[in-house]
């Protein structure tokens, strides 16, 4: 019924919809007048912005087979209407259509082309800059890219779009974070390797302030990602800054990277109503092909046979006639195989003067999981933009508030992991009467999860206010303040009614997680801008200040015993409270930063970039720290040797790039002496023991980038080549430091002199492949090539990480045992002992070393406009290797479901397999061999992908410029195919106990008024 009234609902939209639309379509596709005005012969010339007459220029008269190019001196005639509109063109200078209304006599001016990478402005953060003069490494996806896409997370957005940036999808859970990493991984720390985020001007900070004792549970990754909070309807672009010319300029906070992200502003002319209505539904990606009934229970009874165990034990329900062993059912189906529905409406005016414009936008955003019981995620948002210019154009003001409110709904626990290892003839879930069906206590019901819940509710305000001041014409006082606040409050209950009723368990079992969380921070950064031009030497000087404090705080409480589960909801109702967190967190940051750019001819670049930092992340020795780079850029294709000689080249530029940057990623208060509480208490007082030894010379992680690059266009940009290949090394890492056990304390936080290396190359490639008037076709491919290696690590095996790295190795390895099939006499797996004692154990015989990391990755595009038509399509692929369903699943032969390849396995003696002969468990031998092989490079194995990533067409029923109203159709679509051949759920999450990515449609439409 329920599933019938979304239905329902969803009809009824679209009935509506159609209602609404039909009166404009109707005149929209009316005929047009018969009777023409009569024609006559219009005159006139056509010269560049100098006045110099342009001989050649094709002139159509607009929806008319009618045409004609001018003379020599500019000049033309034309038959035409006096309504009609006429088409000028020629190659290098703008496209200007102009209505006749009237008129005999027409002068014309057509305005030189920019290129295309000329028209680009990218957001540096602190200034901005052409894509043609840039020194730096600068990434801009922009929202025509994203608003294709169903996506609630901005980072989904840029997958497959920028070169050196990894992005992974942790789960399909909606609300699962992203893991980012911009040009590799930078510290030894997984948690140190998070990129600075700038939202409008403010810092936003990407940390969780959830609780993983409540939601790890059923989220991978641990908790819910701050970044759901930002609509990605409200972005108008987003800007990576990667290298150390871009990067340096933002200091300690820029060693990973910065991303930028810009909102939208409003646009001087009439009043724009513009709504956007997107339904949709998607299912999980992928599902594992696991055994049937007869298949499975063939395999329990050679398991116990092969253990020597007769008769089938009593607890073996699933073979010795207690279950039906005529009944089938698809876990995977029932428990994460459900439909996600997807709902999204934006709503948005617009407008202004020159002087003043406005844009205030809401969202209503839901999403429902794809786990039994109907869970959802519902997202509110609303986005002010305020911009105005005083009259003198000396005074400039913007202003921009976002608000968001999220509310996230799932199980308890998750059902994946449960769902893949489940009996196919397991009993039925629910009873006649919908109660639980216990099956007279012989399994645990898988929907006993879906007794409790886990619910999120967190709200964010981002505030940002620009002040700038022209003091003059060349100087001018800038001021960006800057305001967050995020509050989180979580509940995840564990009422007493997920055991069997048979045990006789009461509320007074249950219990209850409760975690409130607030985050508030604000900035205030004054800056001063010179720019001047000196001949042909522009000279660009930028001075500023940042003043930033942050403020954590987090209450999480565990709740235990309640005389109801009425109750579990409400803490005082608990019999016993347990603290797990109650903690005030205050960071500071000061700093002074500056940038010179030196531009002269529009060919010869120098920028330089500097900051000084200050944190109070660090100890009193090493508070403040300096950071800088320099970038230069030569534009060769300006040069008239070159411009005579390859006339095609629109653009040829080198660039390289060297600085330092560095990483305060490391949390408050590592340098000081801390203490915790304890668990009992001496005469009612609960003590207190340390927990860290104080460290005044705790400073900062260092990163050293180069890069060089070259940037080459032809035929005015129509072929766009990138070439970037960087070295980046980070030292000074952040690390446990071993001390002897007589201190107390098996290590102490400092800085290790230990070095990461990443080193890599980047190669983008744009192309206009067809552009006329009707059809326009380009593509862009994106490919990079990263290598991370550990240089140095002093006294690594003495160390925490001795069974972790490898010097040498990259970061991401897994050291494994090694596997060498089955052995044919004893049908049970071998693995290599490589220190000869006859014992398989860790860590003498892990010694195969696999990298998780990627080769290669990158993203493959292309846009086709034909008409009104409009078709998108995102190929994301990836080289690399993960961990398969051998990792996680049980003992072929135990009483778990398995993939359909251990069919393969050994039987007889001489038998040749890679699957040990099946086992129900209890033979020790097999149990034994089994973890080894979970263990082993058996449980890597290759997990490249290519996925079709995008796919949106749309249609343009109507165009507001010449109707007044505006009608676009889409038809959307989110990782609807990947070719594998990885051996799990999906490539990309890697995961066993979380759904796949999901596979949506979506259909929606686009109105403006």
């Amino acid at each position: 019924m329920k599933q019938l009234a979304i239905c329902m609902r969803r009809v009824s939209l679209l009935m509506l919809l159609y209602i609404f639309l039909m009166p404009f379509c109707a005149l929209y596709m009316q005929a047009g007048t018969v009777l023409e005005p009569p024609q006559a012969t219009v005159f006139g010339t056509v010269t560049d912005t100098s006045g110099i007459p342009l001989a050649g220029v094709n002139l159509v008269v607009e929806s008319k087979n009618i045409g004609a190019i001018s003379n020599l001196d500019g000049s033309f005639t034309i038959n035409a209407g006096p309504d009609d509109v006429l088409i000028f063109s020629i190659v290098g200078f703008e496209t200007l259509t102009v209505p006749i209304s009237g008129r005999e006599e027409i002068l014309v001016a057509l305005e030189e082309e920019v290129t295309q990478l000329g028209e680009v402005v990218l957001n540096a953060g602190y200034y901005t800059v052409s894509e043609r003069e840039r020194t730096g490494s600068i990434i801009k996806v922009q929202s025509v890219e994203l608003e294709k896409q169903p996506i609630s997370n901005p980072l989904a957005g840029l997958q497959g779009r920028a070169a050196g940036v990894e992005i992974v999808q942790t789960s399909g859970v909606t609300g699962s974070k992203f893991d980012i990493r911009i040009r590799g991984r930078n510290s030894i720390r997984s948690d140190g390797n998070e990129p600075l985020y700038i939202v409008d001007g403010v810092p936003f900070s990407s940390s969780s302030l959830g609780e993983q004792q409540s939601s790890s549970s059923v989220i991978t990754g641990g908790a819910i990602s701050p970044l759901n909070n930002l609509n990605p309807s409200d972005i108008e672009s987003i800007e990576i800054l990667k290298d150390a010319d871009a990067t340096a300029i933002y200091g300690s906070r820029g060693a990973n990277g910065v991303v930028l992200i810009t909102t939208k502003k409003g646009k001087a002319g009439k009043t724009v109503f513009e709504l956007n209505i997107l339904t949709g539904m998607g299912r999980v990606s992928n599902t594992l092909d696991l055994l049937h009934t007869p298949d499975y229970l063939a395999m329990r009874r050679e398991a116990y046979a092969n253990d020597g165990i007769e008769p089938l034990p009593s607890n073996a329900y699933d073979i010795n006639g207690t279950w039906d062993e005529n009944r089938y059912t698809d876990w995977q189906k029932v428990l994460f195989g459900q439909t996600s529905y997807l709902t999204n409406v934006q709503g948005s005016v617009s407008g202004g003067s020159e002087r003043t414009r406005f844009l205030v936008s809401g969202n209503y955003h839901r999403q429902s999981n794809v786990y039994y019981g109907g869970y959802a995620n519902d997202k509110v948002s609303v986005l002010a933009n305020l911009n105005h210019t005083s009259k003198n154009d000396r005074l400039s003001l913007q202003l921009s508030t976002g608000y968001t409110s999220n509310t996230n709904n799932l199980p308890a626990t998750g059902l994946v992991l449960t769902a893949t290892g489940l009996a196919p003839n397991a009993p039925e879930l629910v009873n006649e009467d919908g109660s639980l069906n216990w099956a007279d206590s012989t399994w645990s019901n898988p929907l006993r999860h879906l007794e409790g819940f886990y619910e999120s509710n967190s709200t964010n305000l981002i505030s940002n206010m620009n002040l700038k001041y022209s003091l003059f014409d060349d100087l001018s006082l800038t001021t960006n303040l800057g305001y967050t606040e995020s509050h989180v409050k979580e509940l995840k209950t564990i009422p007493s009614t997920i055991y069997d009723p048979a045990y006789g368990v009461g509320p007074e079992y249950s219990s209850a997680i409760h975690n409130v969380s607030q985050r508030t921070s604000w900035i205030v950064e004054p800056q001063l801008h010179f720019s001047h031009d000196f001949g042909n030497t522009r000279l660009e000087v930028l001075a500023g200040l940042t003043f930033q404090e942050q403020t954590d705080n987090h209450l999480s409480q565990n709740g235990q015993g309640f005389t109801s589960n009425s109750l579990i909801e409400n803490l005082a109702a608990a019999s016993t409270i347990i603290p797990l967190q109650d903690v005030e967190e205050v960071y500071r940051y000061n700093a002074l930063f500056g940038r010179v750019n030196i531009n002269h001819q529009g060919k010869y670049i120098l920028n330089a970039t500097g900051r000084r930092d200050g944190s109070s992340r660090f100890g009193p020795n090493k508070r403040f720290a300096n950071f800088g780079a320099l970038g230069a850029a030569w534009l060769f294709s300006e040069e008239g040797f070159i411009s005579e000689t390859l006339p095609q080249l629109s653009l040829g530029k080198i660039r390289a790039s060297y600085g330092t940057s560095g990483n305060d990623q490391i949390g408050n208060y590592q340098y000081l002496d801390t203490y915790s509480y304890g668990s009992t208490q001496y005469q009612n007082m609960v003590g207190l023991y340390p927990t860290r030894l104080f460290n005044p010379d705790f400073g900062w992680e260092s990163n050293r980038k180069f890069e060089i690059g070259l940037d080459l266009g032809f035929y005015n940009d129509r072929i766009v080549f990138g070439g970037n290949y960087y070295k980046n090394r980070s030292s000074n890492q952040l690390v446990g430091i071993p001390l002897p056990g007589t201190t107390g304390f098996g290590s102490i936080q400092g800085n290790l002199d230990a070095t990461v290396e990443n080193t890599g190359w980047e190669l983008l490639l744009n192309t206009v492949n067809l552009d006329s008037k009707n059809l326009r076709w380009s593509t862009s491919l994106n490919i990079t090539i990263p290598k991370n290696k550990l240089v140095s690590f002093p006294d690594l095996e003495g160390s925490t990480y001795a069974n972790q790295l490898v010097i040498g190795e990259p970061l991401n390895i897994v050291k494994l045992y090694q596997f060498n099939g089955v052995d044919p006499e004893t049908g049970l797996y071998q693995f290599e002992d490589f220190n000869g004692d006859g014992i398989i154990s860790s860590p003498d015989d892990r010694q195969v070393v696999k990298d998780l990391g990627p080769k290669f990755f990158g993203g493959f595009a292309n846009q086709v406009s034909y008409k009104k038509f409009h078709l998108d399509i995102l190929l994301q692929f990836t080289q690399q290797e993960g961990y398969n369903y051998r990792y996680s699943t049980g003992i072929p032969g135990g009483m778990t479901n398995q993939p359909t390849e251990v069919l393969e396995r050994w039987q007889t003696v001489g038998d040749q397999s890679f699957i040990q002969r099946f086992s129900s468990g209890r033979d020790s031998e097999a149990r034994t061999a089994h973890s080894l092989y979970s263990n082993s490079d058996a449980s890597v194995s290759d997990a490249s992908y290519i996925r079709l990533k995008t796919l949106s067409i749309s249609y343009e029923l109507a165009n507001r410029d010449k109707h007044g109203f505006g009608c676009e159709l889409f038809l959307r679509g989110q990782n609807l195919w990947t070719w594998t051949k990885y051996k799990g759920l999906d490539p990309e999450t890697q995961s066993m106990s979380s759904p796949p990515v999901l596979r949506m449609i979506s259909l929606g439409t686009q109105l403006k008024f």
